[in-house]
């Protein structure tokens, strides 16, 4: 990890445990929440509303797509971590599976259609300063579109496994992408 990568993760790591992150008032009835401890955690509870704060994790989908030998990564257009590289990937939406979040996704950052084949892994990550992320990665392979960066990404393009960007914006994917060289090399 570059030093500049190391110091803007120490800056912004606190934000994911910034007590302002939580609720105050009860998001039904407007009553102050309390703190109470419930399953072993303090957690944030109306007296009135029967309401109870959980901090939960975001899933997040992506997949590894490959041409030939290489693999597809995609250069950040906004923050977080603009002009860092990841897999095609991005936060779930409410009324999807993962595997449509997988094919969504692919086909916003880069033009290519996808169909999903197999789950390759799924990552907790901790160091998006947005939230904390449950990264769930599949191996997907074209069907169609046409390679082009989308909106929310400056690049799309393939890369030889032996030559992989080394600016990776997120530890989930730098671990996914670790364990799928190594898995790539043990094939060999």
């Amino acid at each position: 990890m570059s030093a500049a990568r190391k110091k803007l993760s120490e800056k912004l790591a606190h934000w994911a445990e910034d007590e302002s992150a939580w609720y105050r008032f009860c998001p039904r009835c407007g009553s102050q929440l309390l703190p109470v401890e419930l399953d072993g955690r303090e957690r944030r509870v109306c007296p009135k509303a029967d309401f109870v704060q959980y901090r939960n994790p975001v899933p997040a989908v992506g997949a590894f797509v490959r041409k030939d030998a290489r693999l597809l990564m995609v250069l950040r257009k906004f923050p977080p971590r603009a002009g860092l590289w990841t897999l095609p990937a991005g936060f779930m939406e409410y009324d999807e599976a993962p595997e449509e979040t997988a094919v969504r996704e692919v086909k916003e950052e880069t033009g290519l259609d996808t169909a999903v084949q197999k789950l390759f892994s799924v990552y907790r990550a901790g160091d998006d300063p947005r939230t904390r992320v449950v990264l769930i990665l599949y191996e997907a392979e074209i069907v169609g579109g046409r390679l082009k960066p989308g909106d929310d990404a400056l690049k799309a393009e393939f890369y030889p496994l032996d030559n992989l960007p080394e600016e990776i914006a997120f530890s989930a994917h730098r671990r996914a992408l670790s364990d799928y060289l190594a898995r790539e090399k043990r094939k060999k």
